[in-house]
């Protein structure tokens, strides 16, 4: 069973996102708060698999939630899924840098929404298509000097070719196909990588690429 913690200043959507959760039979509400504050205490207390993160909120806003949640060692198997109405730039790389696992926009269908949390729990990272694209972007149009000149040390070249596809917002089923190997080696890879690089997720995996320079334009 899959815990998750609803996070959001609006009552009527926290309702609505937990009609839908309960309905799954295997992920079920733990949780809830309206407030970035109340969300960091609340996890603590019910150690929820995935977080449900809105992003503006009175007080403590979620991207400042999201920090501490992500940095406590108390929540290291929770994985936070920001939520938001809007898909502003700086929101995208705040809530990346603050360790959520994806960005999601609350315009999702249900179906997007479920099989996000779903992901979400098995490790990988969720962005919206459009979120992706913009992200790959902003980083490939920055200073080169801004980026390390080369792939993190230590590394084979085989996982450095799954980095970077990583980074390019490639799947796991995409990545196979691309390097002509099975979806379990690419796994595997990601595996040694996450290990390797002390990542906490597949999110870390896509910063780390876009700060080595292993973005390739579009």
């Amino acid at each position: 069973m899959i815990g998750v913690l609803l996070v959001d200043d609006q009552p009527l959507l926290r309702r609505s996102l937990a009609m839908i959760i309960e309905n799954e039979p295997d992920l079920a509400v733990v949780g809830q708060a309206g407030d970035g504050g109340s969300a960091v205490l609340r996890a603590r207390s019910a150690r929820p698999d995935v977080i449900l993160m809105d992003v503006r909120m009175p007080g403590l806003d979620g991207l400042e939630a999201t920090r501490r949640i992500c940095a406590d060692p108390v929540l290291n198997g929770s994985r936070v899924l920001v939520l938001s109405m809007f898909e502003l730039d700086e929101y995208v790389y705040e809530a990346l840098h603050a360790g959520a696992s994806g960005f999601l926009l609350k315009d999702a269908r249900p179906e997007e929404l479920l099989d996000a949390i779903r992901r979400t729990y098995r490790g990988e990272s969720l962005f919206a298509p459009s979120i992706l694209t913009r992200l790959v972007a902003h980083y490939v149009a920055a200073p080169r000097r801004e980026r390390t000149p080369a792939p993190p040390p230590g590394l084979t070249p085989r996982e450095v070719e799954v980095l970077a596809l990583i980074g390019n917002g490639l799947s796991n089923d995409e990545i196979a196909d691309a390097l002509v190997i099975s979806v379990k080696t690419v796994k595997t890879h990601i595996t040694h990588l996450l290990a390797k690089l002390a990542a906490r997720d597949r999110a870390q995996l896509v910063i780390v690429a876009f700060n080595s320079g292993l973005v390739s334009p579009r």
